[in-house]
This record gives structure tokens, sequence and C-alpha cells, in this order.
């Protein structure tokens, strides 16, 4: 399984999940999707899109145990 790191890296720059979106253009549900512990399915292009707006690597948005 991957692990999410989009949950804590959003805390640590104090983002919303509304302000994202808002933001990004992305669903409220694709972003708490991202954000839930382990990623099931996410497309790239999606994790693009949340790296960019969390100014980070798509490498840090998740991690394999």
């Amino acid at each position: 399984m991957i692990r999410s790191n989009v949950r804590k890296i959003m805390e640590e720059k104090g983002v919303t999940i509304r302000a994202m979106a808002g933001k990004t253009g992305l669903t409220d549900v694709t972003i708490l999707r991202a954000r839930k512990e382990t990623i099931v399915h996410c497309r790239v292009s999606t994790l693009v899109v949340i790296a960019q707006y969390l100014e980070c690597k798509v490498k840090d948005l998740f991690e394999e145990p």
C-alpha cells in the first residue's frame, strides 16, 4: 500500500480542502480521497495539481512503507 502525506502537508501549510478545491478545480471528494491514509487510486495528473498547489514534489505526497 502507498501511504498518503497529503493531509500532513496540507496541515503544515494551513491549507483547507475548500481553498484547494477553489484554486485547483479539483473536487472536494477528490481531495478527500488523496488525503486518506492510504492511496488506492489516484491519477498522476491529480497528484501533479496537488503538488503544484502545495509547492512540493509529487513524490513528497506519498511514501511506501
